[in-house]
C-alpha cells in the first residue's frame, strides 16, 4: 500500500511551510514516528514524523515551498524492513547536512534554462522598480525569479565585493528568518517609533538574590534570576499605564486587562519569542518556571505557533550577550518592548557622595501613535522604581511570601 503523506498545518493563519531539510534519504526505509523532515514555517520550525512504517519516496527537495496539504512524500507500507538500523541512515544524514552548513547548494554552481529567468509577477515588479533580472540571485526553482525575490531586490549602488581569490558562501535564508526580517522592516514602517531610556540601580536586587537564592532554588528547582523581577514590574508598570497595554486595530484602540508578556530568546533557528500567559497571576516562582520551560523548548526546536503569538508586550534581554545599550524595535501589533542591557559597575552620586554601584541601561520602545511622551517615561519610571525598591513594590513587604520559602 502506497501512504501519500501531506503537510500538517502548523497553525491556522499559515497556508505553506518550506522543507527546510530532509533527515532521511530517497529510497530509506523509515520507522512510524521517525523524524523524516525539519520544516520551516514563517513562525517556527517543526519536525514531520512518518506516519507509517515503510520505504520513502521524496517528492520534494530541500527549499521548496509547499502547501499545507500537499503531498511531500510516499511511504510504500508494504516493502519489508532491510537489516540494519534506519536510524543510522538518519543520524547520518543529519550529520552530514550539519557540516554542509558553509557549502553553496548543488544549484549555486549549475545553471540551467529557468536560471535568472522571472516569472510575469517579479518581471513586472522589477520592471518598476527600474531593477535588470540579471541584478537579482533568483531562488526559485533551478534559480527561477519568485515574486518574493523581486519584492526583495533592492537596486544596486554599483558597489561590488571582489571575491576573487577569497571564499565565500551562499544560502537562502529560512522561512522563519524571512519572517522576522519582513515583520522588523514592517515595523519601521508602519509604527511612529520612539526610544526612551534610563538607568536602574540594581544593587538592591543584587542583595535579595545573594541572601535567598540558594533556598529558592533547593525549593523550586529554578534560580531565582533577573527575568522575574524585570517581568513582574512591567506587570506592575502596564496596570499603571494600560496605554503600552494596548494594540491599534484600525481606527480604533485596543486595551487589555491581562498581561500576556512575549519574551525574546535566541534558537537555533534565530531569534524566538514565546509567550508567558497571564503574568500578572504569576509569582516569582511562577516567572522563573516559565522562562526556563519556554527556553528549553525554544533551545530544542520545539515551541509551537500558539506559544508565539498573542503577546501584549515584549522584554528582549540583550545584556545576556554583552550590550550596553539598544532602541529595540516593536515586535507588531505590540505597541511596546523593553529593552534589558548588561549590568556593569559605575561611579554614580549618592547623597552627594561618589558610590560604585551595579548599573543597568534600560530602553523602551513605543509607538508614538498610541502611547504619549508622557506616558512612555512614566512607565519606564515606574520599572525603575519597582526594580530598585522591589521589596516594597514587588513583595508587598514580605519577602518570604513572595519567594515561596
Amino acid at each position: 500500500m502506497i501512504l501519500e503523506m501531506k503537510v500538517p498545518s502548523p497553525g491556522e493563519s499559515i497556508k505553506e511551510v518550506e522543507i527546510a531539510t530532509w533527515l532521511v534519504e530517497d529510497g530509506d526505509y523509515v520507522e512510524k514516528d521517525q523524524a523524516i523532515a525539519e520544516v520551516d514555517s514563517d513562525k517556527a520550525t517543526l519536525e514531520l514524523p512518518a506516519e507509517a512504517s515503510g520505504t520513502i519516496t521524496l517528492k520534494a527537495e530541500e527549499g521548496d515551498a509547499v502547501a499545507v496539504g500537499a503531498v511531500v512524500c510516499l511511504i510504500d507500507t508494504s516493502a519489508e524492513r532491510p537489516e540494519g538500523s534506519s536510524s543510522e541512515k538518519s543520524e547520518k544524514k543529519a550529520e552530514t547536512k550539519e557540516s554542509e552548513v558553509s557549502t553553496p547548494e548543488k544549484s549555486q554552481g549549475e545553471t540551467t534554462y529557468a536560471t535568472g529567468s522571472a516569472s510575469p509577477a517579479a518581471k513586472k515588479i522589477l520592471s518598476e522598480k527600474g531593477i535588470d533580472a540579471n541584478q537579482v540571485k533568483g531562488s526559485g526553482k533551478d534559480g527561477r525569479i519568485t515574486k518574493e525575490d523581486a519584492v526583495n531586490a533592492v537596486p544596486s549602488m554599483g558597489v561590488e565585493i571582489n571575491t576573487e581569490g577569497r571564499g565565500s558562501s551562499r544560502k537562502k535564508m529560512s522561512m522563519l528568518r524571512r519572517k522576522v526580517a519582513e515583520r522588523l522592516v514592517e515595523a519601521k514602517n508602519t509604527t511612529a517609533m520612539l526610544t526612551t531610556f534610563n538607568e536602574v540601580d540594581m544593587s538592591p536586587i543584587f542583595a535579595l538574590r545573594n541572601e535567598y537564592k540558594e533556598a529558592f532554588k533547593e525549593k523550586h528547582g529554578v534560580g531565582l534570576g533577573f527575568m522575574s523581577f524585570f517581568t513582574l514590574a512591567v506587570v506592575r508598570a502596564l496596570q499603571e499605564y494600560p496605554a503600552v497595554n494596548s494594540m491599534i486595530d484600525g481606527q480604533e484602540m485596543v486595551s487589555y486587562d491581562f498581561c500576556d508578556i512575549s519574551i525574546a530568546v535566541s534558537g537555533p533557528k534565530g531569534l524566538m519569542v514565546p509567550v508567558m500567559r497571564n503574568a500578572e497571576k504569576l509569582s516569582f516562582r511562577g516567572v522563573e518556571a516559565e522562562v526556563k520551560r519556554l527556553a528549553i523548548r525554544a533551545r530544542d526546536g520545539q515551541i509551537t505557533v500558539d506559544e508565539m503569538t498573542g503577546g501584549t508586550f515584549t522584554i528582549s534581554n540583550g545584556g545576556v550577550f554583552g550590550s550596553m545599550l539598544s532602541t529595540p524595535i516593536i515586535n507588531p501589533p505590540q505597541s511596546g518592548i523593553l529593552g534589558m542591557h548588561n549590568i556593569v559597575e559605575r561611579p554614580v552620586a549618592i547623597e552627594g557622595k561618589v558610590e560604585i554601584r551595579p548599573i543597568m541601561y534600560v530602553a523602551l520602545s513605543y509607538d508614538h501613535r498610541i502611547i504619549d511622551g508622557k506616558e512612555s517615561v512614566g512607565f519606564l519610571v515606574a520599572i525603575k522604581e519597582a526594580l530598585e525598591n522591589p521589596v516594597e513594590l514587588l513583595m508587598n513587604n514580605d519577602i518570604k511570601k513572595a519567594l515561596e520559602l
